[in-house]
């Protein structure tokens, strides 16, 4: 696994050196959109509405929009900001964990010890065990700063992101004020019953990605499909280069296009300029060749009334 972000646990004067990595994983099946008439990628492009050009990762700013004006901000702006540089999980609270409403629990995370000796990682795991309590935590990821809770899973700490408060929506309806007899919660408590056992995740199962991975795998089996290159499309010659027929890259594409794109701007504009002089040439001489023909009509008059 690899390590999303690296830091120290504090809370009072302890720290705890650690490391952390994403505890959970998509099984969805990924897919990319392709013409249905040829089977061609689709690609989505970075595009000014200004100026109409591709735009490369690195020359793009984040806006915000507050309806009439624009705020821009620049990398370096973000950069400054103070929580940027945090790299510590603080440990503000101590609470039991039923008060943590599930509704704003978000992202799971797995803490690593990080150091010679995991001591310090062990006591904490082991004190949010004893006193059955779960931490709640501030630390700064991807450059925002977020709130969240410690846990205890297994043998390890886990970390979990929890949404603000102001992230909930207001809800403009409310429960319907119908009567419930006695008879019927007792009913419902008794089909309860029929339904209750100890949670295991592991008896639940997918039943859609199963089946769309079996539509996948029947598919491929009677050979169904494409070859996968066959839907980058054909290099042309222009493109032809070192690497014979390797598939160009995304970005490889969008500057190749780019530089095309400025090319054939530049030779519009020159063909342009060359079209102006010409036009400026073929002016100048038509003014000489009537300059020139009225000298020529000027003199034979004089010549006649001589």
């Amino acid at each position: 696994m690899r390590a999303i972000w690296s830091g120290e646990i504090t809370f009072g004067l302890v720290n705890v050196p650690v490391k952390l990595y994403g505890a959970t994983r998509s099984h969805d099946l990924s897919f990319h959109q392709v013409h249905d008439e040829d089977q061609g990628r689709i690609r989505y492009q970075r595009t000014c509405e200004v100026c109409g050009r591709e735009i490369d990762y690195e020359h793009i700013d984040k806006a915000y929009d507050d309806g009439d004006k624009t705020v821009v901000l620049t990398d370096e702006e973000l950069a400054d900001l103070p929580a940027e540089d945090n790299d510590e999980i603080d440990v503000v609270q101590f609470v039991p964990g039923d008060q943590v409403d599930p509704i704003l629990l978000g992202t799971s995370y797995f803490l690593e010890p990080v150091g010679r000796s995991s001591k310090a990682y062990v006591l904490l795991r082991r004190t949010l065990e004893d006193t059955e309590r779960t931490a709640v935590v501030t630390f700064t990821l991807r450059s925002k700063t977020r709130l969240g809770v410690l846990r205890v899973h297994e043998d390890l700490l886990a970390l979990q992101t929890l949404r603000w408060p102001a992230d909930l929506k207001d809800v403009d309806f409310g429960p319907s004020r119908t009567t419930i007899s006695a008879k019927e919660r007792k009913m419902s408590a008794a089909l309860v019953e029929q339904f209750s056992g100890d949670f295991d995740p592991e008896q639940f199962t997918d039943e859609y990605q199963e089946q769309l991975r079996e539509l996948v795998d029947a598919k491929l089996e009677e050979g169904d499909s494409v070859d996968t290159e066959a839907t980058f499309g054909k290099r042309t010659s222009s493109d032809a280069g070192e690497g014979g027929g390797k598939v160009i890259s995304l970005m490889d594409a969008l500057e190749r296009s780019v530089q095309k794109r400025r090319g054939a701007t530049e030779k519009k504009d020159s063909a342009t300029t060359k079209k102006s002089s010409t036009t400026k040439k073929s002016s100048s001489r038509k003014k000489s060749s009537s300059r020139k023909k009225g000298s020529s009509t000027t003199s034979r008059s004089s010549k006649r009334s001589g």
